[in-house]
């Protein structure tokens, strides 16, 4: 069966990682993605990290499955190759600060005027309105503006840093997919495109469910490390072994915290699950101590075979190597023209349907410049001819 976006086009004008993650999804599941840079140094994800002119394993990973050409914006000509594109395209995505596209001459009142079914989505750190909409940011900074970071960490120390971009990726990438998908659905239904504005800050702050009960409910959220799944109940924790390395303890059910207290031997700890106070604070030094008596690879061991949410922090290296991370077969192998073998992730999401393919490695810059150009009528002797101008 074909994938389930088998015929929809989209204009990729994004860079880095929230924007070119979510047309990886996208392109995964059959898209059309025209992957489409500047003709200087393009997309920054390219060299992060890396030598020029190398491709960082950053931007390989995220743009595969796609088609990439080269426009200048800026003139006339590019503007106009635009727009001949976005005629026929379903779906734009861009992460130019806002107005920028305006500026141009190809925002979204432009391009619904020659194309009304269009989706148009732009993602921003701060939305296209409010006093922010502005500044400049990365993932970091819209955590902190969310109030997200303040909340990672333990009691008494610094926010904790991650290279989990949160906002980046649950705010940027998984928020404007979810959009575009139901975009795309309402567009089978009326005709009607739509414009979309995504605020990283915005989707990652909407995301903070269990801050804001606590805040619902107390009015105010617990200090950092505090929360009830952040500290405050010794059945959800993560404990440190006796060789440095940790386990996370998920027993937040009575039965599962009542099958670990048996697999130990301390059925005097049965009823103390959603401990409080003084008996919590006693029951974590306990669990500190006990966890802390032996390697993690007991612990593994230990509860193997008990079914109470107690399971090893792994290495990143560890779980890739993981059984269950292999038999969902979650990490693969592909070539790449110039960078050989590539090793990224599987798209994760198993359709019945269909099955996941690489059907191209990541685009070199203006790869496919000649291919697309041609489809708008564009001969050898022309593209030539733009190239030579700065144009692609």
């Amino acid at each position: 069966m074909q994938k389930p976006l088998t015929g929809v086009r989209i204009l990729d004008l994004t860079r880095l990682l929230p924007g070119p993650m979510c047309t990886l999804h996208l392109a995964d599941m059959g898209a059309d993605v025209i992957k489409i840079e500047d003709t200087g140094e393009g997309d920054y994800a390219r060299w992060m990290g890396v030598e020029k002119p190398k491709n960082s394993g950053y931007f390989l990973a995220v743009n595969r499955n796609k088609r990439g050409i080269t426009l200048n914006l800026r003139e006339a000509q590019g503007r106009d190759i635009f727009l001949q594109l976005a005629k026929t395209a379903d779906v734009i995505i861009e992460s130019f600060r806002p107005q920028v596209m305006d500026k141009l001459g190809i925002g979204y009142a432009d391009i619904q005027a020659i194309n009304p079914r269009i989706v148009y989505c732009a993602i921003t750190g701060y939305g296209q309105t409010g006093p922010y909409r502005d500044k400049a940011g990365h993932d970091l900074n819209y955590c902190g503006y969310s109030g997200v970071a303040e909340q990672i960490g333990l009691a008494g120390e610094a926010p904790a840093m991650s290279n989990f971009q949160i906002a980046d990726l649950a705010g940027g990438t998984l928020s404007a997919a979810m959009g575009i998908l139901a975009a795309l659905y309402a567009v089978q239904k009326t005709g009607k495109g739509t414009y979309i504005d995504v605020s990283m800050t915005d989707c990652t702050l909407t995301h903070a469910v269990a801050a804001l009960s606590t805040y619902v409910r107390e009015g105010k959220t617990s200090p950092r490390g505090e929360d009830m799944l952040t500290g405050r109940l010794p059945n959800y924790r993560i404990y440190e072994t006796a060789d440095k390395r940790y386990m996370a303890m998920g027993a937040l059910e009575p039965k599962f915290w009542q099958a670990f207290c048996r697999a130990i031997e301390r059925e005097d700890w049965l009823n103390l699950a959603w401990a409080t106070g003084q008996v919590a604070q006693r029951l974590q030094q306990d669990l500190t101590q006990l966890f802390a008596s032996q390697p993690q690879q007991y612990w593994v061991e230990k509860f193997a075979t008990v079914d109470c949410g107690v399971t090893p922090i792994l290495s990143f290296e560890e779980s890739l190597a993981d059984p269950q991370i292999q038999a969902r077969g979650l990490f693969i192998s592909a070539e790449h023209p110039t960078q050989g073998t590539v090793q990224q992730f599987a798209f994760p999401l198993k359709f019945s349907e269909y099955r996941f393919s690489i059907d191209r490695h990541a685009p070199m810059q203006g790869e496919h410049n000649q291919e697309v150009l041609s489809t708008l009528g564009y001969s050898e002797m022309d593209i030539d001819a733009l190239r030579a101008k700065g144009i692609i």
